[in-house]
């Protein structure tokens, strides 16, 4: 099995992790979070990283890490890649949540295997979706107008 570790600016990384937890209620010990905060230099998110993977490394069963940030380029990416060793751990940004509850999904799997699963759960989950009036009923054209306008 593998363990997961988010690392993301605050608040986000213990945001998904809760709500994978919500999904999956039995991966707590598996999935871990650091939020990066604003005051802190990266060097001291680099420690509670290395901190936090060694943790994960010592569960029970688990015999990798995928390291999963935000936003590449950005200080939890920058972090996570001084982490990962690219053997037992291994990192993929652009975080979001069809990504994560992928992974969990298929922990299980071997550290390669579960790299892709995470990149194609991250990217199915992305999609436009068409603007459709409820069953039985047609847009009027206010609400249309009304709804190009909304973010």
């Amino acid at each position: 099995m593998n363990a997961i570790l988010i690392i993301a600016h605050a608040p986000l990384a213990h945001a998904l992790r809760e709500c994978a937890l919500h999904v999956f209620p039995d991966c707590a010990a598996q999935v871990a979070a650091i939020d990066v905060q604003p005051n802190l230099s990266p060097e001291e998110t680099l420690a509670t990283a290395r901190i936090a993977l060694e943790q994960l490394m010592h569960v029970p069963q688990v015999r990798g890490v995928l390291v999963l940030t935000d936003i590449f380029g950005a200080t939890p990416s920058n972090v996570a890649q001084k982490l990962v060793d690219g053997a037992r751990s291994r990192l993929v940004t652009g975080v979001n949540l069809p990504m994560l509850l992928r992974s969990v999904s298929y922990r299980h799997e071997p550290l390669e295997a579960l790299v892709a699963r995470a990149v194609t759960g991250g990217t199915q989950g992305v999609m436009q979706v068409a603007n459709v009036a409820p069953q039985n009923q047609t847009l009027r054209k206010h609400d249309q107008e009304h709804d190009q306008h909304q973010q």
